[in-house]
């Protein structure tokens, strides 16, 4: 295991003697230097994890150090040594970025608790700069597959308005069309990209605890408020919230988000001071939403707030030459996680794929496409490793167009059906019962019992 390397900066050979012999015992590499210049040069050739730094120096002072090193824009954590009692040094060497301090004479037990600490901070700032690295690429404008002109002017569209000051963003599409997508990619594209992401699917949330959920609540709020909780739109200050399904919000709800929007200023549930953020809104339906308030299923208001900058992604039954550059990418996606070699499918799956209406957008190819790798041994996955409502020439006994049925000569079992049907929309609708009933034309609670008849609790 790799040592961590202290670079011990001091004029005073006795000092550091000492420091080497306690943090060699500790498992550091201790290096020197004796002068402000000499510590300047082995910070930038040997990049040491933390340095520690006396004040006071004949060349150039520790202060002077530390504010060459915040102008070279230097990560490494910085503990000053200063003379005992002195606090103007120890306040002023805190507000230039060290990491702490200690007086002398140096109590070794307290150094290396803050060294501890020290590399601790260090570490985890790298992971989480290599976990915002890793998002960034994951969700990169880039990542959207595709080279029909709908994707093409997308990918314009979320780079253009990432780059902008928009501050409510609405994005519509059918269910698996990657709406999800685009709102990370406009986030990872923006200025706002090293702050948080929050996403929250409002028909996951009932709607006793939405409020408690977007702006947070106090202690004593109401019964089970035990302490005092941030909401989603305390914590993504400075970010981004993706506000999914936005329209299972209830009318009530969208009032109080409608005047947030306005002046970006809320209350905790049960608070009585105003809270000001700087938030970037992301909202998406798989409804149309003007539809929506036209009818006042959606406050018209809310609408016309939130709709300035509209993204419209359409099914990919509209655009199906991006079917074979998605399929590369899946493919290339599982071999990978699946640890495979498939390189592709035959012509006649692959007329299959693209002869097929994908009900399910994106979100159903790339299911397929997961079945297939893991079904094939075959370096080419033939008909057979389809979904069977695709390898049967897209048939289905339920057209999607007018929902009229078309019985097979052989026959189909009506409750088989309705089972099937019941699950592709409980799947289509993320789990919420009032949008699977919607799209069944159903209520809610002639769903339930369906659900408990066939036992998909």
């Amino acid at each position: 295991m790799q040592k961590d390397t202290v670079l011990v900066v001091d004029d005073d050979p006795l000092l550091r003697r000492a420091f080497q012999r306690k943090l060699e015992e500790r498992g550091c590499h201790v290096i020197f230097a004796g002068d402000g210049a000499t510590a300047l040069s082995r910070i930038q050739a040997d990049t040491p994890d933390i340095v520690t730094l006396d004040v006071k120096m004949p060349d150039m002072s520790g202060m002077d150090v530390l504010l060459e090193l915040r102008r070279r824009r230097a990560q490494v954590p910085v503990i000053m040594v200063t003379a005992f009692g002195v606090v103007d040094d120890a306040v002023r060497s805190l507000k230039l970025g060290a990491y702490d301090f200690i007086e002398k004479p140096v109590n070794f037990e307290k150094l290396e608790n803050v060294i501890h600490n020290a590399l601790e901070a260090r570490r985890l700032r790298s992971e989480v700069a290599r976990a915002h690295a890793e998002q960034r690429n994951a969700f990169s404008v880039d990542k959207i597959v595709g080279v029909s002109a709908h994707v093409r002017e997308v990918r314009a569209l979320i780079k253009k308005v990432a780059a902008s000051e928009a501050s409510t963003i609405l994005i519509q599409g059918e269910s698996g069309t990657g709406k999800d997508l685009v709102a990370h990619a406009m986030h990872y594209e923006s200025a706002r990209r090293d702050q948080p992401f929050f996403a929250i699917n409002c028909a996951a949330i009932p709607e006793s605890l939405m409020e408690s959920e977007l702006f947070g609540h106090e202690k004593g709020a109401f019964t089970d408020a035990r302490t005092q909780k941030k909401g989603m739109f305390e914590m993504a200050d400075g970010g981004t919230l993706f506000l999914d399904e936005i329209s299972e919000m209830t009318l009530g709800m969208q009032a109080k988000l409608l005047r947030v929007l306005e002046g970006q200023t809320f209350r905790r549930v049960g608070g009585v001071k105003n809270l000001t953020v700087d938030v970037r809104i992301i909202v998406a339906s798989n409804l149309n939403l003007e539809d929506a308030a036209r009818t006042g299923r959606f406050r018209s208001d809310l609408f016309f707030r939130l709709s300035i900058i509209p993204v419209h992604l359409l099914p990919l039954r509209e655009h199906k030459d991006d079917i074979p550059p998605l399929l590369e990418h899946f493919i290339r996606h599982y071999n990978e996680k699946f640890r495979k070699r498939i390189q592709g499918l035959t012509k006649e799956a692959e007329e299959l794929l693209m002869n097929y209406n994908w009900p399910g957008n994106v979100r159903e190819l790339k299911n397929a496409v997961e079945r297939v790798m893991i079904l094939a041994d075959e370096r080419r996955a033939t008909a057979r490793h389809l979904p069977i409502r695709i390898s049967e020439g897209g048939a289905s006994p339920v057209e999607a167009n007018d929902g009229a049925f078309r019985l097979p000569p052989g026959g189909v079992s009506l409750s088989g059906i309705e089972k099937n049907l019941l699950r592709q929309a409980l799947e289509q609708a993320h789990g919420s019962k009032t949008a699977a009933a919607r799209l069944l034309g159903i209520t809610r609670d002639t769903l339930r019992y369906k659900i408990k008849k066939h036992k998909l609790e």
